[in-house]
């Protein structure tokens, strides 16, 4: 429920003086937008198209790169807090702060551009050109090698994932397995996100924050590992279950291992010709099949010396992409699939996004070439890679999707 206001809080609406009342713009709720009261259900609705472009400036660029200051009190006890009580959370998970300290990178390990102020100099958040690289011999060695070091620190983190460990430690354990490697996390401060890796847990889609948060048994985790190594980017992930309760759910298991299949068959489909907006027709189909929804908001992406680049792969079927394979290219296909609907809030923190009814949801990630007669796996798992899939449940244990349209 919203806060009772002050009862000498006025009205959000620049043309209304009466007193607010309790009811408080829903959106501002899910974005952490404090104070915005009204009077009345007429009064908000005659003032959303004034109202409304306050949403779009709190979701800008500018407001990630200037992000909201934590606002509740420690537990005396463990020294943690939830940084944003107030917010409106879709499922169970919480952050758990303080954040640990930023961790150092040496400097004798090349940075990418961004590493000093956070701002990215080229790719496509900066208007970078919709031009596709064609990859020559040297340059695909140079991304052989990085996603190499990144499936190799990917595997570090995953045989570390248990019951009782804090994604925090996860953290630890990728930006010290990076530097061992003389790489760098890619994550670290792009666009100013302030850990070495994504450590995504149930109903975060994508991009959350290794916090002080354990995980528990029956739970499902995502770690997103990217690597800048030698001028180059490697980027992959995977969903991996934690403890024995999560392999023994069903709606666990047919997300995550649906997710899992999704990446295979679209992986299939790479080959010269290939339509870009083709990927979402098969990936859309395969969940559809397993009762699960394509989430849309995010994309897979162009990488190579830029971490996100041309071209733009969406998951979702009858997408609008524009372009089709060709040899050298390199790209991520990264479908993340939903037991429920398939849209998306983001937390206060501007990072962590979660399926919007709180339901599970599960992704995997490969960094692809493109060669004259198919495909190369450039992350493809190793023979003693954790993790891997498990069987699907039964036709009577799965349950189809409601309202995933919506």
């Amino acid at each position: 429920m919203a806060e009772e206001p002050p009862t000498k809080r006025k009205c959000l609406s620049a043309d209304c003086e009466n007193d607010a009342g309790s009811l408080q713009c829903p959106k501002c709720l899910s974005l952490g937008i404090k104070d915005s009261f009204f009077c009345s259900q007429d009064c908000f609705k005659k003032n959303w198209n004034t109202h409304k472009s306050m949403h779009k400036q709190e979701n800008s660029i500018f407001h990630r790169i200037f992000p909201p200051k934590a606002v509740s009190k420690y537990d005396p006890e463990t020294g943690y807090f939830n940084p944003f009580p107030t917010f409106n959370y879709t499922g169970s998970l919480r952050p758990v702060y303080p954040l640990s300290p930023k961790r150092e990178i040496p400097k004798s390990i090349p940075h990418p551009d961004y590493a000093a102020d956070g701002i990215p100099k080229a790719g496509r958040s900066f208007g970078r050109s919709n031009k596709i690289d064609l990859l020559d011999a040297k340059a695909q060695e140079g991304m052989r090698k990085v996603c190499r070091l990144a499936r190799e620190v990917l595997d570090i983190a995953a045989a570390a994932v248990r019951p009782g460990i804090t994604t925090d430690e996860i953290d630890e354990i990728v930006h010290k397995a990076c530097i061992e490697r003389n790489s760098y996390p890619s994550p670290l401060n792009y666009n100013h996100f302030p850990k070495s890796v994504c450590t995504s847990v149930n109903e975060v889609i994508c991009h959350g924050i290794p916090d002080k948060r354990i995980l528990v048994d029956g739970d499902i985790v995502n770690l997103d590992v990217t690597l800048y190594h030698e001028g180059y980017h490697g980027d992959l992930n995977e969903t991996y279950y934690v403890g024995d309760r999560s392999r023994a759910d069903p709606d666990t298991v047919r997300v995550t291992e649906t997710a899992r299949e999704c990446l295979a068959e679209a992986i299939k489909a790479v080959k010269p010709g290939t339509l870009f907006r083709e990927f979402g027709n098969i990936i859309e189909k395969h969940a559809k099949e397993r009762g699960c929804s394509v989430i849309r908001t995010y994309v897979g992406h162009g990488i190579n010396s830029v971490f996100h680049c041309a071209p733009n792969i969406p998951h979702y079927a009858r997408n609008k992409a524009v372009g089709e394979c060709k040899p050298g290219m390199t790209f991520t296909i990264e479908p993340m699939i939903a037991l429920g609907k398939y849209r998306d809030v983001t937390w206060p923190d501007n990072w962590t996004s979660t399926t919007v009814d709180g339901k599970k949801t599960a992704q995997f990630e490969h960094t692809l070439l493109v060669t004259e007669t198919g495909v190369e796996i450039l992350t493809a798992r190793q023979e003693n890679s954790p993790g891997g899939p498990i069987p699907m449940p039964t036709a009577a244990e799965a349950k189809p999707v409601t309202n995933g349209t919506s």
